[in-house]
């Protein structure tokens, strides 16, 4: 029989330690958090694999969960704090969402994707600092108010004006951006009306639906 919770240990000793990850808070959320719960049962026994894992339940286009590794360097570059707000972005079928529940004091969490919206929800009901919404996922959340954090699950081509609304001044959005498959992970910082970005790490993470890059428009 498969040992899942030695799988967790080894994820967390031989992927995350190695590649930087020194926040206590986040190697405990991951070791604590049963992944294999957020995966079709075929694919159980690779959910702790070093790679991005497919999700079966996928109705609309492949969807993935980003690899452990990958989404721990973002949640150690953004910073994430114990009274912070969160919106998780491309949540899929929850586990960034139940990992972010370890962490901080509230997540909104969206997919655009009505099963694995429906998954996530069954999945992290036993979560109560996690509400499950679904929507397009760069349109985030605008009903919801403000965020300290906006955490985006995928690569994306850039990240839209109007996710930038909806974090606080001060807040942050941790992204994997690029066209490429080899991407490079970047901190937001928001400020007022404008926002600066910092370079982190370079990465390969499978690319979130609904994020073309904006055309620029001409006028002549």
């Amino acid at each position: 029989m498969f040992n899942f919770a030695q799988a967790r240990t080894n994820m967390v000793d031989s992927q995350l330690r190695p590649n930087g990850i020194t926040d206590a808070r986040i190697l405990d959320a991951m070791a604590l958090v049963a992944r294999e719960d957020f995966v079709g049962s075929e694919q159980q026994s690779l959910a702790y694999m070093d790679g991005d894992v497919a999700l079966k339940e996928a109705s609309n286009g492949p969807r993935f969960l980003i690899e452990p590794m990958a989404f721990a360097r973002m949640l150690q570059a953004a910073e994430v704090q114990p009274n912070d707000r969160v919106l998780d972005i491309g949540t899929a079928t929850g586990y960034g969402a139940a990992v972010l529940s370890h962490l901080v004091a509230q997540i909104v969490a969206v997919d655009s994707d009505a099963l694995l919206a429906a998954a996530a929800k069954r999945n992290l009901t036993a979560y109560s600092n996690v509400t499950v919404v679904e929507g397009e996922l760069s349109a985030g959340v605008p009903s919801a108010g403000l965020f300290d954090t906006i955490v985006i699950e995928g690569r994306i081509e850039e990240v839209p004006n109007q996710l930038f609304a909806q974090v606080k001044d001060g807040g942050r959005v941790v992204a994997v951006v690029g066209s490429a498959k080899m991407a490079k992970c970047f901190v937001y910082k928001v400020s007022g009306q404008t926002h600066t970005r910092r370079p982190v790490f370079d990465v390969s993470v499978a690319a979130l639906p609904g994020f073309g890059k904006v055309k620029a428009t001409f006028a002549f």
